[in-house]
């Protein structure tokens, strides 16, 4: 029993170490798992303001909290890149969030509309 205890606490540990280390590649860890997993840069400027427009298009309630709509717009345009087998069903169900329950055709609408701005290469 005490043996489990002193390999959980030094896998634990070196856990801890592993992950420590994987930022000192020069990179930022975060922005670079994200680059890896299919998620743009979070937009400023006029890149942000095209993404908001884009989603107030399809419903104007999606923007009332930016910062979570920029987020899902960010998200979905991993689902775009990865080739997910129902990107508009996706879309609905990401974006269906403060009472505001989308369909699947507002779902293709924001697809399109993701990749006329953020997300151009999926």
């Amino acid at each position: 029993m005490r043996i489990r205890t002193i390999t959980a606490a030094i896998v634990a540990v070196l856990a801890v170490a592993v992950v420590g280390c994987s930022g000192d590649e020069g990179g930022d860890g975060k922005a670079d798992t994200a680059k890896d997993a299919g998620i743009p840069p979070e937009p400023t400027g006029a890149e942000r303001d095209a993404l908001l427009a884009a989603v107030m298009d399809v419903n104007g309630n999606l923007i009332h909290d930016e910062d979570k709509a920029v987020d899902a717009a960010r998200n979905q345009c991993a689902a775009l890149d990865g080739g997910a087998a129902n990107p508009d069903r996706i879309a609905a169900q990401r974006f269906s969030y403060d009472g505001v329950t989308l369909s699947d055709d507002d779902g293709k609408h924001i697809n399109l509309a993701l990749r006329r701005t953020l997300c151009p290469d999926s």
